[in-house]
Formats: C-alpha cells, sequence, structure tokens
C-alpha cells in the first residue's frame, strides 16, 4: 500500500501564492535536468564528478565547515523516483509553511533546516566518504514545521495506491507525519553504527531525524516573528 499526498486541509485558507516553495521546486527540478543532461552528454565519470563536487561527503567536513556542498547536495537526487517523491512530500506541506513563515523567512527555514540534516548526519558519521544528495533532510525539516504550525484541526488529502486500485483518502496531519517520522526514527535505530548509507539501502534516515527536530522547533520561532505588527 502506498499513500501519495497531493494537498492539505487547515483552519484557515492559504493567504498568498507560494512563490518561494514554487521556486525551490523548480531549482530541484532544473538542477535534475542538469545532472542527467550531464550523464547523456558526457558519461558517468562526468556525472561523477559533478556529484563529488556539489554533493556533501561527511568525512570531507572536518576543518572545513564552509562547504558549498553542504547546499547545493539539497538539489541534487540519485534518479527520478528519489525527486518526485521528495517534491511530492514538498509540495502540499511546503505552501502553508511558507504561507505562515513568509517567503524570506521560509527560505531560510528550509536551508537551515537543510543544512541542519547534513550536519546531524555528518555528526553520527564523520567517517562516511559517501555523497549526501537530496532535498530530504530540508523536507523533513518543511514536515516538521508544518506539524508545529497546525498540531490539530488539519488534514492531509492523498491517494492511497493498492496493487491496481486507487481511491482517495484524508488522514489527520498529525496522524500522516507522526507515523512517517516514526518510521525514520526507527529505521535510524536499525541502521546506527554503519559506515555510511549503503547500509541503510542508500538513504540517510538520521538526516530526516534531524531536519524534522530542527523544524519541528525552528518554525514557531520564525512564524512568531513574522506575526509581530510593523512598528513606524
Amino acid at each position: 500500500m502506498l499513500f501519495i499526498p497531493y494537498g492539505t486541509d487547515e483552519a484557515s485558507p492559504r493567504r498568498a501564492f507560494p512563490y518561494i516553495n514554487v521556486f525551490i521546486v523548480v531549482a530541484n527540478l532544473i538542477a535534475f535536468f542538469v545532472e542527467y543532461s550531464v550523464l547523456a552528454t558526457q558519461g558517468e565519470a562526468a556525472f561523477e564528478r559533478l556529484v563529488a563536487h556539489y554533493s556533501f561527503i561527511p568525512n570531507s567536513l572536518e576543518g572545513n565547515f564552509l562547504q558549498v556542498g553542504l547546499l547545493t547536495s539539497l538539489f541534487l537526487h540519485a534518479g527520478i523516483v528519489h525527486i518526485i517523491g521528495n517534491m511530492l512530500y514538498l509540495l502540499p506541506f511546503g505552501d502553508n509553511v511558507e504561507d505562515r513563515l513568509g517567503p524570506i523567512r521560509y527560505l531560510l527555514f528550509y536551508l537551515i533546516c537543510g543544512v541542519a540534516a547534513n550536519l546531524i548526519f555528518a555528526l553520527f558519521n564523520r567517517h562516511s566518504n559517501v555523497p549526501l544528495i537530496g532535498a530530504s533532510g530540508a523536507i523533513a525539516g518543511v514536515l516538521g514545521g508544518y506539524l508545529a504550525l497546525h498540531p490539530t484541526h488539519s488534514s492531509v488529502k492523498g491517494i492511497v495506491w493498492i496493487v491496481i486500485f486507487f481511491f482517495r483518502l484524508r488522514l489527520p496531519a498529525i496522524l500522516f507525519i507522526g507515523y512517517w517520522f516514526i518510521m525514520q526514527l526507527f529505521n535510524t535505530v536499525a541502521t546506527l553504527g554503519a559506515a555510511n548509507t549503503v547500509a541503510s539501502g542508500g538513504v540517510a534516515f538520521l538526516a530526516h531525524v534531524g531536519g524534522f527536530v530542527v523544524g519541528l522547533v525552528l518554525a514557531p520561532i520564525l512564524a512568531k516573528r513574522n506575526s509581530q505588527p510593523a512598528t513606524r
């Protein structure tokens, strides 16, 4: 069974168009197109050099915290399923988080969650030389932020896919996101001590958990500041 989210329902309607969330999705799609254009036109060796240069590698962090890969890795993906899965989670939740934080704070929030997820993963995998790529850590922060800002009176609309059958379903957001987080936590514990993400099927579950917790804490702080009245 697969649940594919495509929207959310909140107690209050969205106030503005989510320009930044759309921009982030488009930026990810453009980066993915560039990645696989390099693969198609220049070959696998050129593709691997590009990934190595713009990904985040935990064991290269020591003594060099200002790495471009901490940010650029958030826009690289390992394949079509990877990017589609990430964007399907970003689209329905990111727009509402942006609406509460405002566009500039949302962009900072997204990037901070992604960088923090990378750093938290590196903290427990300091000797890993496997490139870390993907928006999952940042999107986990968005899920945490959404849950913090909409703990009740919100639901997730999605399509349930069971073999050849499809039907629509609404789930309480706290149930859907809570289950997602518990699964990430379970997989993190199951892969503790692994030298790299290959041991966990190529998925950095710890980065998901770290990004989620950062988003859960950071979103209410930024939302509160955004709601303060302007002074003259």
